[in-house]
Order: C-alpha cells, then sequence, then structure tokens
C-alpha cells in the first residue's frame, strides 16, 4: 500500500491535500523531508550506507537518517519516528528545532543535529533501508563524496551541520 504524505504550499502552510509518496506533486505544492544528524563528543557523524535494493542512492553513504514526512506528522514527529526506524534509537524530538531548513525543487528538508555518544553495537538497523553504519569525521566524508559514495550533499552544506552541531547559529557569532 503507498504510503500518503501531506502537501504544503510556498509558505509551509497544510493545503488540506495529500499525495501518494513517490507520485508526481501538483503544481505549487510541496512535500515535506527531514535528515538527522547524529554527533558524538568527538565531532563525528553517524553515518549510514542505504540498503543496495532501496528506490534512491542506493548503496551510498548517507547522513544518520533521512526520511519523508507521512501524512499527519510533524517535522519533529518525522525526525523521531525516522530515528526510531531507520536506527532503533527513540530520541525526544519535542524541544528540537532544525538546525537548517534547506528548500528543493518540491519541498522542505529539515536537518536536525543532536549530540549523542552511541555505541555502534546499540543500533537496530532496518535491513530493508540501512546496510550499515559507522562514526566519521567531516574530511572522511568529503572524501567519500569526492569518491561517489556518499550522496552528494554540497560540502558547505555538510560544513555548516558540522558547525551547527551544538546549537550554535551564525547569528550568535
Amino acid at each position: 500500500m503507498a504510503e500518503i504524505i501531506d502537501l504544503y504550499n510556498a509558505d509551509r502552510e497544510h493545503t488540506g491535500k495529500t499525495a501518494k509518496r513517490g507520485e508526481p506533486l501538483e503544481e505549487g505544492t510541496y512535500r515535506m523531508v527531514v535528515h538527522v544528524c547524529i554527533f558524538n563528543s568527538k565531532g563525528e557523524m553517524l553515518i549510514q550506507k542505504r540498503a543496495d535494493d532501496i528506490v534512491r542512492w542506493p548503496g551510498l553513504w548517507d547522513v544518520s537518517v533521512g526520511g519523508g514526512a507521512s501524512a499527519g506528522d510533524t517535522s519533529r514527529h518525522a525526525a523521531e519516528r525516522e530515528t526510531a526506524e531507520e536506527l532503533g534509537l527513540h530520541i525526544d524530538f519535542s524541544d528540537r528545532r532544525p538546525v537548517i531548513t534547506v528548500n528543493f525543487s518540491d519541498g522542505f528538508d529539515d536537518f536536525y543535529a543532536v549530540e549523542a555518544d552511541i555505541p555502534l553495537d546499540k543500533l537496530h538497523l532496518q535491513t530493508e533501508e540501512v546496510a550499515d553504519a559507522k562514526w566519521a569525521a567531516r574530511e572522511e566524508i568529503e572524501t567519500m563524496i569526492d569518491e561517489g559514495i556518499f550522496i552528494p550533499y554540497q560540502k558547505d552544506l555538510l560544513g555548516y551541520l558540522f558547525f551547527a552541531r551544538e546549537g550554535r547559529s551564525t547569528w550568535d557569532l
């Protein structure tokens, strides 16, 4: 059964309409996506390798968690749900805000940053979506992007996520 998503207008207001995930969106409507970047006390990011048979970016490494919001989800709830589904981690997002929101052609992508020292053996990977996980420094991730084995995020975006991991913002400088 196809997953249903909520549709938003350009001001990020819910339109009251829904669509099936993966289908083209009606002109002037947008979807919501979330990413969670988990950092340890060494400043490394937990990254995941996407399963080989997943539709988008199969077999590539990615940030800690990523996924689309389902119908009825808030951004926070989607981040919490995706983190539990993909990594088996239960993190409370009720008091968290995204460190950055990136607009893309048909949606909004909220990036959350979380500081937590999580042993890899405590993860419960959702094998349908996640093949592996490891901790990586920013430089290693940038090298992986160059090698074509990491989703090709803009390195400036990754740099900002590493910068903002401690709740810092350019407004706080």
